[in-house]
């Protein structure tokens, strides 16, 4: 089975940390295949608007379509943008939809795609409820074998690893960073201690600066043993305006689970759900450092049953050969429903 990844944001500095570039790298070191990007702004002189995206490589992605007999373009995005390029492109397309859903999308380039791929139900059943009959659920998945549970007592500070950095100056706003610094400010109790990208890493210095909280935060701004930042940790925490700038379940998140370590998660990410109802953390309603420290407030409080919640799901329920076994299935059946009469 040959496919060809794509990703639609920009190469990350530091692909090894970043989310869904490990999420392909486990797919690839399965089925093989290479890695494309379709933005085409790292290189271009004039800013590309993502309508555009993907046109610059059209002849050579045709070509790869026929000189290495490719099957499927596996496409990576956080919303369900219609890139007019994958209408162009003879190989079925398969549509891993990343973030969540916030209105109805273009159904008709839904529909012409081979498969989309999401990792939350509800997700799934609202596509569904719009006539979509090519959603597939693919549950999230990590290497779950390089944590392991290191109890962090908890006393009079409150330690939370923040992953899911900003590739923006807005994304300081709408990824919680800003309300979580002022959270900082207001409580002395709380420290973070945030996974950098090599991205804007001197605006957040200076947002630390302004907020007088340099002694409360850490910066980890390289690559890092997640598996012994958690171990220095009571929590995680995620944070987003809306469904669609993060990852339905985002990695770090999953990572802390699995190590045995609570989370807090914004109630727009899809994640949310699986938080309530599972106990395994805190929603935070809106992204305010009021709620933020309200909901601090509740994981101290029950921060025990909240830890042992933890530790039982998250070895149980984010495997990655689970995630490599429904993506299996996925591309038989595109290819099955490409190859029938």
């Amino acid at each position: 089975m040959n496919i060809l990844y794509h990703l639609t944001m920009l190469p990350p500095k530091m692909p090894e940390c970043e989310a869904i570039s490990q999420e392909i790298s486990a797919l690839r070191s399965h089925f093989g295949g290479d890695l494309n990007y379709l933005n085409p702004n790292q290189h271009s002189p004039i800013y590309v608007p993502r309508v555009l995206f993907g046109f610059h490589q059209l002849k050579r992605l045709r070509a790869l379509e026929i000189k290495t007999n490719l099957h499927i373009h596996h496409v990576y995005n956080p919303d369900p943008f219609p890139f007019p390029i994958l209408r162009l492109l003879r190989c079925p397309v398969v549509y891993s939809l990343t973030g969540g859903v916030e209105r109805r999308p273009n159904i008709p380039f839904l529909a012409s795609v081979g498969a989309i791929t999401v990792a939350d139900e509800k997700i799934m059943e609202r596509l569904e409820s719009w006539g979509l009959d090519n959603v597939a659920l693919v549950p999230p998945g990590i290497d779950t074998s390089r944590f392991t549970c290191s109890p962090f007592p908890l006393q009079s500070e409150v330690r939370l690893m923040v992953g899911s950095a900003p590739w923006t100056r807005a994304q300081f706003k709408t990824k919680g960073v800003e309300a979580l610094l002022e959270a900082a400010r207001q409580s002395s109790r709380l420290r973070l201690v945030f996974l950098w990208r090599s991205v804007l890493v001197e605006e957040m210095e200076c947002r630390m600066h302004r907020k007088g909280v340099e002694r409360q935060v850490e910066i980890l701004n390289r690559r890092v043993n997640v598996n012994k930042v958690l171990a220095g940790v009571h929590a995680s925490v995620a944070l987003a305006a809306g469904p669609a700038i993060i990852r339905a379940y985002p990695h770090s998140l999953m990572e802390s689970l699995a190590a045995g370590k609570p989370v807090v998660v914004s109630r727009c990410i899809p994640m949310a759900d699986y938080v309530e109802r599972t106990g395994c953390g805190v929603v935070v309603e809106d992204v305010t450092p009021t709620d933020i420290l309200a909901a601090i407030e509740l994981l101290t409080r029950e921060y025990r049953a909240f830890q042992e919640s933890a530790w039982q799901v998250g070895k149980r329920d984010f495997s990655q050969q689970a995630m490599i076994t429904s993506y299996h299935g996925v591309y038989e059946r595109v290819l099955e429903s490409t190859n029938r009469p």
